[in-house]
């Protein structure tokens, strides 16, 4: 791939994903796109990364940026992942919830949620509060990611059965069941908890009808340029009810001069002032 091509690319990953491809990332854009087009896929046809970048240039339907979006983000995540985030997600964010939502409304967003294990965490973690405190809870969660191949992956809800072996048993026994010899699959309920949708975090207007109570995007962020994630955090404060939380990546600092409506709370834990 010639230096021309890799800035091509990375000028439409920047400008549609908010994702930053410094020439360092170019041997892994190399890879991903060899794989890409080698797979029997809708790219496949293209034959070259010059001939795949030229159809996205003129490409309106949005097919092919959805298809590079696949190949260039990373979906690694797992169960209780920075686990001290749902510890006070379960001790501290769920009683605020339940005192202070007259409603019933329960509104989370599980940003970025790739392959579901942070989101079906969420919905366990939500199950096991409010299943004893009556029916007037509405604990649905919104989950939403770019690669549409993930969000599939997720709403199937299958995972190897090494991957939960450290999770409660009560979680074991009551939220999985064996599929066969090697997996195990979230159990329905649960899976009706979580409504998985494609969003792209770049969008310029959000179109979310109502704030949420709780916004979950980790480490999403490290991939994105300074500027992008002060817009991004400056959008999460406008659709975060006063006195909700917004929970980023250990590694991800949010600038709390770039974004006064946030009180710190703890390590990757923020709070939307109630006076914002």
């Amino acid at each position: 791939m010639s230096p021309e091509t890799f800035q091509g690319y990375a000028a439409i990953v920047a400008r549609e994903f908010g994702i930053q491809l410094p020439p360092a990332k170019q041997a892994l854009l190399e890879s991903r796109l060899y794989r890409l087009l080698r797979e029997d896929g809708p790219a496949a046809a293209y034959g070259t990364a010059e001939n795949f970048l030229r159809a996205l240039r003129q490409d309106a339907t949005g097919r092919l940026l959805s298809i590079l979006s696949e190949a260039i983000t990373t979906h690694h995540t797992f169960f209780l992942r920075e686990a001290d985030h749902f510890a006070f997600y379960r001790d501290e964010v769920l009683p605020y919830l339940e005192r202070t939502i007259r409603d019933g409304d329960i509104r989370t967003w599980c940003a970025a949620c790739s392959t579901g294990q942070e989101s079906y965490t969420l919905a366990m973690l939500l199950e096991d509060y409010f299943a004893l405190r009556g029916s007037g809870w509405e604990k649905t969660l919104l989950a939403t990611d770019l690669a549409r191949d993930v969000l599939a992956f997720a709403r199937e809800g299958i995972y190897p059965s090494p991957t939960v072996k450290d999770l409660p048993e009560t979680w074991r026994r009551s939220y999985f069941h064996a599929v066969d010899a090697g997996h195990v699959q979230v159990v329905d309920a649960i899976r009706r908890q979580v409504l998985y949708r494609p969003f792209n975090l770049m969008t310029p207007a959000f179109p979310f009808r109502r704030p949420f109570h709780v916004i979950f995007c980790r480490n999403v962020m490290i991939y994105f340029d300074a500027p992008t994630r002060r817009q991004l955090v400056q959008k999460f404060a406008d659709f975060l009810e006063p006195g909700g939380f917004l929970f980023s990546g250990h590694s991800e600092v949010i600038d709390r001069q770039a974004a006064p409506f946030f009180a710190y709370v703890m390590p990757s834990v923020y709070r939307k002032r109630a006076d914002a």
